[in-house]
C-alpha cells in the first residue's frame, strides 16, 4: 500500500520536474526572430534625455517633437522589442510624428544607449525590471507633459515585449488614453504553448503526453514560473491576469498571421479575447513576427494613425482617407474585427 501510494505521488512529480527542465532551458535559450535588420530605416533625431526606471537605474531616450507646422495632437511612448534599441520607432512612428504626435522613445535597460543591471540578464520574457523601465518612461512622459501645460494623457505604442511592458503599466496609470500592442503576448501561457510543443518531442510515452488533463498544465505552468524566479532572480508578470482588471480603455492588437514563433492564438488572439471593449485585433495576411510593418507599411501607418487620432488626439481630427489596399485581404479564420479593410471606428 506504501509503496503504491509512493509510486503514485513519485512519477507524476518526475514527469513534472522533467517538463520544467525542459521548459527552463527554453526560457534560457529560445530567442524571438527579430523584424529586420536594425539598418533599414533612417535613424531619428531628437532631442537627448535621460531619466531614472521605476528602481532607479538611468535609463536613455529620445524626444522627437513634432513638425512646427502641425498642430500637436498627442503624445505617444513607444516602448521597442527585445534586442532593438530605441531608434528602432523610426520604423514604426514616422507617419504618427509627421501627422502630429510627439513621441518618447527609450532604451529598456540592457539595450542600445541604457546600461545593463548588474546580476541581470534581459530576455525576450517580460520581467518587473522591465515593468521599472516603462514606469519609469511614464512617468517622465507625464512630468514633461506638465511642465509644458498640456494634459497628462498619453498614448503607449509597444512592439513584442515592449508591447507587453506597456500593456502592464497601463494597467496603473489611468494617464495611458490608447494602446497599440503589435506581437503582444503573455509569458505565462505562451511558456504553456512552448511546453505542449516540446513536450511532443521529448515525450517518449505518446500516448500520456496526449492525455495530461488541462490541471497538469496549469500546475507545470505555476511550477516553471517557481523555478524561473528563483534561477533569473527575477518576476515574470502574467499580462493574461492584468488585462483581465485593466480599466477599459482602447487597444489596437496587431500579429502576424505567419508568426510560427508566437501563434496569434496563444498570444495577441488570447489577450484580445480577455481585454474590455473599445478593442481591435488585425492579423496582417502573410506577416511573420512583428513583420507587419514592413509587409503592409501603408495600412500599417493608416491604421495606426486612424487609432490614435479616434482615441487620444485632443480634437477630432479629418479622417485620413479610406485604408491603402491590402494584398490578399486574407484573414484568420475566427477573429472578430480582424478585418483588414476595416477601420478601427467598426468595433462590432
Amino acid at each position: 500500500m506504501v509503496g503504491t501510494i509512493a509510486t503514485l505521488v513519485l512519477v507524476p512529480v518526475l514527469v513534472l520536474l522533467k517538463y520544467i527542465r525542459i521548459s527552463l532551458n527554453i526560457m534560457r535559450t529560445t530567442q524571438p526572430p527579430l523584424s529586420r535588420n536594425p539598418r533599414d530605416f533612417e535613424r531619428p533625431v531628437g532631442e537627448e534625455v535621460t531619466f531614472p526606471a521605476y528602481d532607479g537605474l538611468p535609463l536613455n531616450g529620445l524626444l522627437l517633437r513634432a513638425p512646427h507646422d502641425a498642430p500637436s495632437r498627442g503624445f505617444i511612448v513607444f516602448a521597442h522589442e527585445f534586442g532593438s534599441d530605441m531608434y528602432s520607432c523610426g520604423r514604426y512612428c514616422g507617419p504618427l510624428r509627421d501627422v502630429g504626435y510627439d513621441i518618447l522613445t527609450f532604451d529598456f535597460r540592457g539595450h542600445g544607449q541604457s546600461p545593463a543591471q548588474p546580476g541581470y540578464c534581459p530576455r525576450q520574457w517580460l520581467t518587473d525590471r522591465d515593468l521599472h523601465d516603462m514606469r519609469g518612461a511614464l512617468a517622465f512622459a507625464q512630468d514633461w507633459l506638465e511642465r509644458h501645460g498640456r494634459p497628462t494623457e498619453l498614448g503607449i505604442f509597444g512592439i513584442s515585449r515592449g508591447a507587453c511592458a506597456g500593456l502592464l503599466a497601463a494597467c496603473e496609470s489611468p494617464s495611458v488614453r490608447a494602446i497599440v500592442a503589435d506581437g503582444a503576448f503573455s509569458t505565462d501561457t505562451t511558456i504553456e504553448y512552448f511546453m505542449r510543443r516540446w513536450a511532443y518531442i521529448f515525450a517518449k510515452v505518446r500516448f500520456v503526453y496526449e492525455n495530461h488533463p488541462p490541471v497538469f498544465w496549469r500546475f507545470l505552468r505555476w511550477g516553471l514560473m517557481h523555478f524561473a524566479r528563483r534561477e533569473f532572480k527575477c518576476r515574470f508578470p502574467s499580462i493574461r491576469k492584468a488585462i483581465q482588471r485593466m480599466p477599459p480603455r482602447p487597444i489596437l492588437f496587431i500579429h502576424g498571421e505567419k508568426d510560427s514563433y508566437l501563434p496569434v492564438e496563444y498570444a495577441s488572439g488570447r489577450l484580445y479575447a480577455l481585454a474590455g471593449q473599445p478593442k481591435y485585433l488585425w492579423v496582417a495576411p502573410g506577416a511573420r513576427h512583428n513583420q507587419a510593418v514592413v509587409r503592409h507599411q501603408a495600412f500599417y501607418s493608416w491604421l495606426i494613425t486612424t487609432f490614435f487620432d479616434r482615441h487620444l488626439a485632443r480634437t477630432p481630427q479629418a479622417p485620413p482617407g479610406p485604408a491603402p489596399a491590402l494584398a490578399g485581404r486574407r484573414v484568420a479564420a475566427g477573429w472578430r474585427d480582424a478585418r483588414p479593410e476595416t477601420a478601427p471606428a467598426d468595433t462590432g
